[in-house]
Order: structure tokens, then C-alpha cells, then sequence
């Protein structure tokens, strides 16, 4: 559908400026070394998130097939990280938006991040979710994203004494409470993912029945 490639397009370019943009501002005001910063940078959730949206958009929208990004150009994958970009502007919004009080470039990016990118992924994800099959299995298989992500994130906390979120941060707030956001984040992602499976194989079902 040419609309929904245009749309993908849109996607792919508002999602990259906002990742390159992050980018700049990190090297322009980092206090650590350059390959400290670089390693913080890609640990961060919202970062690997939103590389994976910005990837997907591009594999969709763009006018030639991305051999190299096959793998994530279906509905399955959609679905998947449709959930995961919406976990990131639901934990944003309601965990770490008070943290701080970005202003100018640092504004735009932030919303891009957190609140744009994810909207219109889910925007996107209604739009095409008519014209193609959701596999539950392939679906449930992109698990593996963000227990990889967190398995990294503590195990290199633990060594470097860097967490990239407070509630991850097991020496300020102990292992059990770790433990508990861990499984409180867990519970909501996989909640949701079982929303959208059921929502999109809804929506599918009665455009059959039409």
C-alpha cells in the first residue's frame, strides 16, 4: 500500500533525526570518556527501541527491498515492537518524566523519544494490521529483546556501577526492588503484547467476515 509506505517514510525520518540528534547532544555534553559515553548511550532501552522502529520504518517505507532487514518486515515483528516503543513512552510518562526538565532541542527530542515516535508507531501498526497475519509464536519469540537488554543492563551495572535507570539501580534501591519494577515492567509488556496479538487477529477476523 503506497499510503502506508509514505507513512513508514515519515516515520523512519522523524525517529532517525530524533536518534541523531540524541547522538549530538550526548558527545556535545558528555563528562566521561568518548567509548564510556558511546557504550552509555546504546544502553539505554529507549535508544535500542527506537534504532529498532527507526529500522523497521525504513525497511517498510523504503521503494526497494533491505535484504539485511528481512527479518523485520512483517506483521509479527510490528506488533512486537509496537509494544516495546509504547513501553517506553508508558514508563517514561509515568516513572521518569519528572526526573528532569529538558528545554529547547533537548524538549523536541525528548518528546520525539518518548511520545511521538511511539504514538505513530502505534498509528502505523492500526493502519497496515488489516493487510497481513500475525504469528503469535514469532511474536512472543521477540522476548528475547528486552530479556538480552536486561541480563546486559544489570550485569554491567553491577561491574561499572552505571545503571541507565533508576529503577534498575540495585546498589540505591537493593535487589528486591529491583526485582520488583523488573517484574512490574515484565508483566505490563507482555500484557500488551497479548493486547495487540488479540486486538490485531480481532480486527482481521471481522474484515473476513465482511
Amino acid at each position: 500500500m503506497v499510503y502506508s509506505k509514505k507513512i513508514a517514510l515519515l516515520g523512519a525520518c522523524l525517529t532517525w533525526f530524533a536518534l541523531v540528534v540524541q547522538f549530538v547532544i550526548m558527545l556535545l555534553h558528555r563528562e566521561v570518556s568518548l567509548v564510556e559515553s558511546l557504550v552509555r548511550f546504546f544502553s539505554y532501552f529507549t535508544i535500542l527501541t527506537n534504532i529498532l522502529v527507526a529500522l523497521y520504518f525504513t525497511a517498510v517505507g523504503w521503494p526497494k527491498p533491505i535484504r539485511a532487514l528481512h527479518f523485520i518486515q512483517n506483521h509479527s515483528a510490528a506488533t512486537a515492537i509496537c509494544t516495546f516503543i509504547l513501553t517506553v513512552g508508558i514508563v517514561y510518562q509515568t516513572v521518569l518524566r519528572n526526573l528532569w526538565q529538558p528545554q529547547g532541542i533537548h524538549f523536541v527530542v525528548d518528546q520525539l523519544l518518548h511520545g511521538i515516535v511511539p504514538l505513530f508507531m502505534l498509528g502505523h501498526w492500526l493502519l497496515i494490521i488489516r493487510s497481513g497475519k500475525i504469528e503469535s509464536g514469532r511474536v512472543y519469540r521477540w522476548l528475547w529483546y528486552p530479556i538480552l537488554y536486561l541480563l546486559f543492563a544489570l550485569t554491567r551495572g553491577y561491574f561499572s556501577g552505571f545503571y541507565p535507570y533508576p529503577f534498575l539501580n540495585i546498589e540505591e534501591i537493593g535487589f528486591g526492588i529491583t526485582l520488583i519494577n523488573v517484574a512490574l515492567i515484565s508483566f505490563g509488556t507482555i500484557v500488551m503484547l497479548a493486547l495487540l496479538i488479540t486486538l490485531g487477529k480481532w480486527v482481521q477476523k471481522g474484515l473476513k467476515t465482511q
